[in-house]
């Protein structure tokens, strides 16, 4: 007999985009009405790179969730920093993002070279700063990932001390390299579970299911789908949630991202459920993540009914992933 409710104990988001102003405004509440916390990103224009900056945008996310029951582990955007820099702000950040020049969103300012960073990686072992990796290169889009597997393998072996977290990922080689270092871990999205790049431009084009890293094979994605069906130690769930206003998303220019703060739970538990694996739900969205990040968050327990619900059309401006389609479960209680 399958559940008909279903309860999770302080979930985490690893991996999110709050954006700024009204836009901050209108997602953020979303994630901490649900979440008990979230890996807040720092690419903003300009990005997150220094005290004042870190003190000023933690303070905006504060003040916009003091409702909620939700810690916001904040960033840093790498760039080259001195040993007092890092060490004045270490007890404020859960980690250090390293974006490589271009690949991304407002990643223009990311790393060229490593060579311009390593003195600071070495600084970060040191003072035990994880790194945060979009592991992606600018050669053919499908390859990127691929491509930069063996940056990972590189860090990993030369510090072998320096956690870092391959972030997003969406190969199955990208899987497989989780149990060759014991200083990697990743994050995985909700998107990259459930969809291949047919989803994304096999018909008509969905610039609703348009991310970076894009969308892969879907033996990509039956590799991730195991690895957190199975709650591997070393996987956490991290939505890498992207707002986007509508008019940004259906242009010829369209923005990457996939919006699924507000629905991303609702839909991991019909996942979980599906591949009768709800017993290892709590672990990837959250026990995982606890004991490798070392964090303790806000106590939350999130109630499920199986009673159906639908994913709204918009959130303001902001289309999510899958508007207008009917899911089995719903939050019915957040205590």
């Amino acid at each position: 007999m399958s559940k008909t409710t279903f309860s999770l104990h302080s979930p985490l988001d690893m991996h999110i985009h709050f954006r700024e102003g009204a836009m901050l405004r209108r997602v953020a509440p979303l994630s901490a009405e649900t979440f008990s916390g979230g890996v807040i990103m720092p690419n903003l224009v300009p990005p997150v790179d220094n005290q004042d900056r870190l003190d000023r945008y933690e303070r905006e996310i504060r003040e916009v969730v003091e409702r909620h029951a939700f810690e916001p582990y904040m960033t840093l955007f790498l760039r080259p920093y001195t040993e007092s820099e890092l060490a004045s702000m270490k007890d404020r950040i859960i980690g250090v993002k390293l974006y490589p020049e271009g690949v991304t969103t407002h990643s223009e300012e990311g790393v060229g070279e490593l060579r311009d960073v390593e003195d600071t990686l070495a600084l970060m072992q040191d003072l035990d700063i994880r790194l945060m990796v979009h592991g992606e290169t600018t050669d053919f889009v499908m390859d990127r990932e691929r491509a930069f597997l063996p940056v990972y393998e590189d860090l990993a072996t030369r510090f072998p001390r320096l956690h870092i977290v391959m972030e997003h990922i969406t190969t199955r080689e990208a899987a497989a390299l989780l149990d060759r270092h014991e200083n990697l871990s990743a994050t995985v999205t909700l998107q990259h579970l459930l969809i291949t790049l047919d989803d994304v431009a096999g018909g008509l084009l969905n610039p609703h299911l348009f991310c970076k890293p894009i969308a892969k094979r879907p033996e990509d994605r039956e590799a991730l789908l195991a690895l957190a069906l199975e709650a591997h130690p070393g996987l956490v769930f991290g939505s890498d949630s992207a707002p986007h206003p509508v008019d940004k998303k259906e242009s010829a220019g369209c923005a990457a991202g996939v919006f699924t703060a507000p629905i991303a739970l609702q839909m991991l538990v019909g996942l979980f459920e599906e591949h009768g694996a709800l017993d290892r739900l709590q672990a990837f969205v959250s026990d995982n993540a606890k004991r490798i990040y070392g964090v303790e968050p806000p106590a939350k327990t999130v109630v499920f009914e199986k009673t159906g619900a639908v994913i709204p059309e918009r959130y303001g401006d902001v289309i999510p992933m899958y508007p207008g389609r009917e899911l089995d479960w719903k939050v019915a209680e957040v205590r």
